[in-house]
């Protein structure tokens, strides 16, 4: 049976979902790179801002970042090695056995996963990788943790699209096609002050659903809780997210 899945849209806050968004570790795209044979093409497959095809510049010759938001293309950002295509996952335009590593960060929940992994497998070289990860909105370290649950599990949950399940599972439903690699054990970090943190929760697809269909703003449900235990508006708190990762040989 196919596994469809839901996208919600971020076009309407792409630019400011740029600014709002916690990196990946370098780290990863080290590890990914080291896994693989030829360095020749990476496909970051809903790339968003770029943020991961960024990273993947620094270890392949070119890499095609597709995404199926022409907004979101527009302010990812420009590098000389990255050629950015407005694309669906599950028809990407890549040339048969062409991909040495295809990546999707923080939205194969979103795809239909069996044209998708159709997708992947004509365009990977033989021995090629395909990795996913995500991190979980609602699962910060200490202090901020109870806070955060609140606003997602009790409050935000039923506004995100159906495949945001797969995030709450922290990607064990999930089976790749192929060879099951082992993944390491990687997590994301940001070092924000309380505006930056207040703008990563708008960023939300469930919190843009909430106000659209509520008309209310649902970060200011925390707004004075999160403030009373950040301090300062000011004030700099590194807060940390487990990332959850698949990787798989085709």
């Amino acid at each position: 049976m196919k596994t469809k899945m839901t996208s919600p849209d971020y076009s309407s806050f792409a630019k400011e979902y740029v600014q709002s968004r916690p990196r990946y570790p370098s780290k990863l795209f080290s590890y990914l790179a080291s896994l693989v044979e030829r360095r020749s093409l990476a496909w970051d497959c809903a790339t968003g801002n770029g943020q991961a095809a960024l990273e993947l510049a620094k270890h392949f010759e070119r890499v095609i970042a597709t995404d199926v938001s022409a907004e979101q293309i527009r302010h990812a950002t420009q590098h000389s090695q990255i050629e950015y295509r407005v694309a669906k996952s599950e028809q990407s335009g890549l040339e048969d056995k062409s991909v040495d590593l295809v990546t999707v960060a923080s939205a194969i929940h979103w795809f239909d996963l069996d044209d998708f992994y159709a997708e992947a497998q004509r365009v990977t070289r033989p021995g090629g990788l395909l990795a996913a990860w995500t991190y979980h909105v609602g699962y910060v370290e200490p202090p901020f943790d109870q806070i955060f649950r609140r606003l997602y599990f009790e409050i935000l949950s039923p506004y995100f699209a159906p495949g945001a399940r797969l995030v709450d599972r922290h990607y064990e439903t999930i089976t790749l096609p192929g060879e099951a690699i082992a993944t390491g054990d990687w997590s994301i970090s940001a070092a924000w002050n309380l505006d930056q943190m207040l703008a990563f929760i708008t960023s939300w697809s469930g919190t843009q659903r909430y106000f659209k269909e509520l008309g209310e703003d649902p970060v200011a449900l925390i707004a004075e809780e999160l403030e009373y235990i950040w301090g300062e508006r000011k004030r700099i708190h590194v807060v940390h997210w487990p990332l959850y990762t698949r990787i798989s040989r085709l």
